[in-house]
């Protein structure tokens, strides 16, 4: 079965699991289900209360147990879980003690990037299945790592790249299975966003009250607490994250992936900066022209940051992406697909589709699936291959952008063949005491 055809199958299970309660096999008597699946949320702010709040409407779950390293946030998040459904979840600042708890079945990481490959091997060997966010991690020799915890533990893991459950997504990669496009010669693929403006440097302060700066920073290089390396805009520095590639790119590069059935290129090269805000706090890039080789078809990224326009498709500043073929161009984004006949001699070669708009969460379909596959031992709609090839290649064009050089990118043995000091970039140095996993 081809990777489409199996997204297609697996998006139809997720919808009807949206609507069915669902259990899981306790592991001393597999003829007996729990009645409940018991979660825990590491990260707090931002898409991992976004995720719980999606996965705790399915009948059969509770959170019983919050880790976040700002104290007052994970206080006010408590207090929220137990307003709704009268149990206070327990409360940590280590993720590590909160994979302590046995009845614990799942956690749900939402912490920033660099954290991402501790904490989900970390979870894996102590027996729980995971909601990871994408990227799955902030290198390529994180992401390989974990691909292969995920398999020797034998977990069940699900990547947040849900536009892999969304119908809307579905119903528009069905048309481009139909073969009306003809052949598919390029693809490319936008983040256009309309934000970004006003990022001005400020000075290093103390911590906010209540933060444990020193877990937050994890692994990540000492440096002076700044706030515009905190929250939602840690994903511009280098440190921590890798900028709109990384951030908005994973989510379309895998859905370049699921339509053309890749999962590597073989060359990458890469021109941008920070040209539009030269001056803001940013390290990295506000322009970003990425173009891959993937042998059979050219695939080409676009980043501008305060830009909010939107190629082939309505919706300002609303990233997407478009498959280009002999007969015509399928373009898709969050909101609406649609079909752009190409023509020949006053005639169109394929019939032109006004947009079919989204009516659905594809958020909802994605942690329904994964309630089902926590329960089922099936796997997920993303698997830990399809982040870690997601995140391969955005870390190959922002590695491309930063070394100013094109790249060749041998699969087989997972390194940089023509440009052995670009390899560098691969693999992070931890900051004592943490240490990558070494199986």
């Amino acid at each position: 079965m081809s990777s489409r055809r199996k997204f297609i199958k697996n998006v139809s299970a997720a919808s009807i699991a949206t609507a069915i309660p669902l259990g899981r096999v306790s592991a001393k008597n597999p003829n007996i289900v729990k009645e409940t699946v018991k979660v825990g949320l590491i990260g707090v702010r931002g898409m991992g209360w976004a995720n719980l709040s999606s996965f705790l409407k399915n009948e059969g779950t509770a959170c019983i147990a919050l880790c976040d390293v700002d104290h007052v946030l994970l206080e006010k998040r408590a207090a929220e879980i137990e307003s709704k459904t009268a149990h206070r979840p327990q409360t940590f600042n280590d993720h590590r003690k909160l994979l302590q708890i046995k009845e614990l079945d799942a956690v749900i990481i939402g912490t920033p990037d660099h954290w991402h490959c501790i904490q989900m091997i970390d979870a894996c060997a102590a027996g729980k299945d995971v909601y990871v966010e994408k990227p799955i991690a902030n290198s390529i020799f994180e992401a390989d790592l974990m691909v292969k915890a995920v398999r020797k533990y034998n977990r069940v893991v699900q990547v947040g790249q849900w536009q892999r459950s969304d119908p809307h997504w579905h119903s528009a990669f069905e048309y481009l299975d139909s073969g009306a496009l003809g052949n598919i010669r390029q693809v490319k693929a936008w983040a256009n966003v309309n934000y970004g403006r006003g990022f001005d440097v400020v000075p290093d302060t103390e911590p906010p009250l209540g933060v444990d700066y020193d877990r937050w920073l994890g692994p990540a290089p000492k440096r002076p607490f700044n706030q515009n390396r905190f929250h939602g805009s840690f994903r511009y520095f280098w440190d921590y994250a890798g900028g709109l590639m990384t951030d908005w790119g994973v989510h379309m590069l895998d859905m370049v992936l699921l339509g053309m059935n890749a999962t590597a290129p073989k060359s990458v090269v890469a021109i941008g900066g920070k040209i539009a805000f030269p001056n803001d706090a940013a390290e990295t890039p506000d322009t970003l022209t990425t173009v891959y080789d993937f042998g059979n078809f050219s695939f080409i990224w676009e980043q501008f940051i305060g830009m909010g326009t939107s190629p082939y498709l309505e919706e300002s500043g609303e990233p997407g992406v478009a498959f280009i073929g002999e007969n015509g161009i399928l373009a898709i984004n969050r909101a609406s697909w649609k079909v752009l006949p190409l023509q020949d001699d006053g005639k169109y070669l394929t019939e032109a589709l006004p947009p079919r708009k989204s009516s659905s969460s594809g958020l909802d379909a994605h942690t329904a699936n994964f309630l089902e596959c926590i329960k089922n031992r099936n796997d997920p709609n993303c698997t830990i291959e399809m982040g870690r090839n997601a995140a391969l290649v955005a870390h190959l064009g922002n590695i491309a952008y930063r070394t100013g050089k094109k790249l060749d990118w041998n699969d087989l043995d997972r390194i940089i063949s023509n440009e052995s000091k670009a390899n560098a970039f691969l693999k992070p140095d931890y900051r004592a005491p943490w240490k990558l996993w070494e199986g």
